[in-house]
């Protein structure tokens, strides 16, 4: 499985393509482009042929991990297939090809398709108004809480504090802290819910509002739903809803029903749109109908005769995205949703929430249930009895690669001790649920059987286990060659 750099296959004088003479003359770059933006020094490309282009590529790409290759039940973050067909209707010109300058009489298709999608992930949602610009869920959650913001300004209310739970995602303190407010955590209390009581004493005359999703970061929901938002809300709070684990109460329960004022939706977990590279993610944001004034710039106006884009929103918080979102992540949404329609929306929810617990009740023998009660989408183990005897819950993590599965989420949610998060979603089959269990099954045997198995696990990966330590404080980011071999300064860290 060893790859080498392109650069290796590089062979003097060898090309790709040969074109054949020119039967114009030739010109100088400098005078086409000027001389400011012509290339002097070399450019250091590899000098390979077509095939070991496309062989090395090929080979590449071939080493990559995702859904389409093998279970991904990464804890927190719902990675399900992505259909095929949202991909295919994405690709239509009417969509690929249109440019956001455009003149608004020209993209009609597209405008109805991201105004029918608003409208569709308000009702989901429980939500009056809903903006599609943001590019992520973290995005998303800045945009609301900037939202929440604007609108106690607009009431001549200067509130310093945000509320969040000690579950909670790292974003939630992140976003609060960068929109300005001070952050305070609410404990959980002993079956993994917000700590009602403590939660009643934290909250005054400073607090904005309170982040939290629902079911939680356990994979928990949170039973007192409806006398949190009222305890938030009597002290003249908002409550912002973390989408990212919607994909376990989609078409069941709202948000909004719950007492929440806004709310973000992760299109690329729930609804099923590609994650990873960095984006393109999306992250719509809903708002109750007092905040739809705060609402980014611009909105779709209109009617199906005609739609146009509003600007004209004095109390809005302005632009957060170029243009409109990312409209190709936005056509994939929306086929989703089409195509499950509200009955299938349903059963998406129910067959995560059912093999999340399938999974949990054949585990939960062997690894410790810090939360002894049914759960929803995904669940959390306790590996600190593992640790006990020799392996941590990275070790376990990293031998799940060598049975072909991506590795949980570990470490976290941190009111856990030794935590792995699982998530299944609905679009695995209990073959592949049968199949990781007695993977775990196996691991657990082998700490006391064969525990070197463990502690340098992966063993059939193109990398082995890194120390991890070493390139968190000594990060080598540039190489150099030297003879034919790339070199990386500190062996294994690379």
């Amino acid at each position: 499985m060893d790859v080498p750099v392109i650069f290796e296959k590089s062979v003097p004088g060898r090309r790709g393509i040969r074109l054949p003479a020119a039967d114009v003359p030739e010109v100088p770059l400098e005078e086409v482009l000027g001389r400011d933006f012509v290339r002097t020094s070399k450019l250091n490309l590899p000098e390979v042929s077509e095939m070991d282009a496309v062989r090395h590529y090929t080979r590449l790409s071939t080493l990559n991990y995702g859904l389409d290759t093998g279970f991904y039940p990464l804890g927190s973050c719902t990675m399900k297939y992505n259909p095929k067909v949202n991909e295919a209707i994405a690709a239509l010109p009417g969509f690929a090809d249109i440019h956001p300058l455009q003149p608004d009489s020209t993209v009609q298709g597209m405008l109805q398709v991201m105004k029918e999608l608003e409208d569709a992930l308000a009702e989901i949602s429980g939500m009056d108004a809903v903006t599609l610009q943001p590019a992520a869920g973290a995005h998303g959650e800045l945009t609301g809480i900037l939202i929440i913001r604007a609108y106690l300004l607009a009431q001549g209310q200067h509130r310093t504090t945000v509320l969040v739970p000690d579950s909670a995602h790292g974003t939630n303190p992140a976003t609060a802290a960068m929109a300005g407010f001070q952050v305070k955590i609410v404990p959980s209390n002993n079956r993994g819910d917000v700590d009602v009581d403590k939660l009643r004493q934290m909250v005054n005359e400073e607090t904005a509002g309170l982040m939290l999703t629902n079911p939680n970061t356990l994979g928990l929901f949170e039973e007192d739903i409806l006398e949190i938002a009222d305890i938030v809300h009597k002290a003249g709070g908002l409550l912002y809803y973390d989408g990212a684990n919607a994909n376990a109460i989609m078409g069941k329960v709202r948000p909004g029903d719950m007492g929440f004022d806004v709310v973000h939706l992760n299109l690329h977990k729930t609804f099923s749109t590609p994650h990873g590279g960095g984006g393109p993610g999306s992250g719509p944001v809903g708002v109750k109908s007092r905040l739809e004034p705060f609402l980014p710039v611009p909105r779709i106006a209109g009617s199906p005769d005609h739609y146009q884009w509003n600007y004209d929103r004095p109390q809005s918080i302005g632009k957060v995205r170029s243009f409109y979102g990312n409209p190709g992540v936005l056509v994939r949404a929306y086929a989703y949703l089409k195509s499950h329609g509200s009955a299938g929306l349903k059963e998406v929810s129910e067959t995560a929430v059912l093999n999340a617990n399938y999974l949990l009740h054949l585990l939960k023998d062997i690894y410790e249930t810090p939360f002894d009660r049914p759960v929803k989408h995904e669940f959390v183990l306790s590996l600190k009895d593992q640790k006990k005897r020799g392996a941590k819950a990275l070790d376990v993590a990293k031998r799940l690669i060598d049975y072909g599965v991506y590795p949980p989420t570990v470490y976290f949610p941190l009111v856990v001790e030794e935590a792995m998060m699982v998530e299944p979603t609905e679009t695995e089959s209990k073959e592949t649920l049968d199949m990781f269990a007695q993977a775990m099954r196996e691991i657990n045997g082998e700490i006391d059987a064969a525990p070197d198995v463990l502690h340098e696990a992966p063993h059939h990966t193109v990398v082995g286990r890194l120390d991890e330590t070493l390139a968190a404080r000594h990060p080598v980011l540039t190489y150099f060659q030297e003879g034919s071999r790339a070199q990386t300064g500190q062996e294994g860290n690379i």
